[in-house]
């Protein structure tokens, strides 16, 4: 029980996908001008996750070497057009002010899920060698570590890009505009790597 603990836990903290690999950061840095975006992309990462895993554990030793990785993509994209569809049916209603939907604001993001290296990574050099259970565990663990790391980075943006907090207003005036913008999102993420890496030398 304990090792299948270490397999799950390991994407929040020992193998974290962005503050630990530094992996999946075009989304990372795409989609976290709010703390809503990048739990909505961090759940939809984690499904595909945990389903590809699965599924490739599954089918593992019926499929050839020489399509191996060709069969995973088409494994991936198969749950990520479910994830797309889901999106666009249910998260695509503007805010009561006319805010973009969650399906607007991550955009081209969601089909991006295809080559994010997180997925296939895991697919290749973990789900095609061990059991559905191990799989299982191992999507869960990542992409829920996954979807916590875009959480913080995109409350710490949204935090102080617009002095709000999950689309709650918490000071009435502009916040520090290059936290919105793509140069606040490497700042940001510099300055949460750098004080973990602080507490982790402690």
């Amino acid at each position: 029980m304990n090792k299948n603990l270490r397999e799950f836990t390991k994407g929040f903290i020992a193998e974290n996908p962005v503050f630990v690999l530094l992996l999946g950061m075009c989304p990372t840095l795409g989609t976290t001008t709010s703390a809503i975006n990048g739990i909505g992309m961090g759940l939809a990462t984690t499904f595909v996750l945990i389903m590809s895993n699965v599924v490739i554990s599954l089918i593992k030793n019926v499929i050839p070497d020489k399509v191996r990785i060709p069969s995973f993509i088409v494994v991936i994209a198969s749950f990520v057009t479910i994830v797309d569809l889901v999106m666009a049916a249910w998260f695509n209603t503007p805010g009561p002010n006319g805010e973009p939907s969650l399906y607007d604001n991550l955009g081209i993001f969601i089909p991006l899920i295809v080559v994010n290296c997180i997925v296939l990574g895991r697919a290749e050099a973990f789900a095609s060698k061990n059991n559905v259970f191990k799989s299982f565990l191992d999507g869960l663990g990542l992409g829920l570590g996954f979807a916590f790391s875009l959480a913080i980075l995109g409350t710490v943006r949204e935090l102080l890009g617009n002095y709000a907090f999950f689309g709650l207003k918490l000071i009435p005036t502009d916040g520090m505009l290059v936290f919105v913008l793509a140069p606040g999102a490497f700042l940001a993420l510099g300055f949460i790597i750098a004080l973990i890496n602080h507490l982790k030398t402690r």
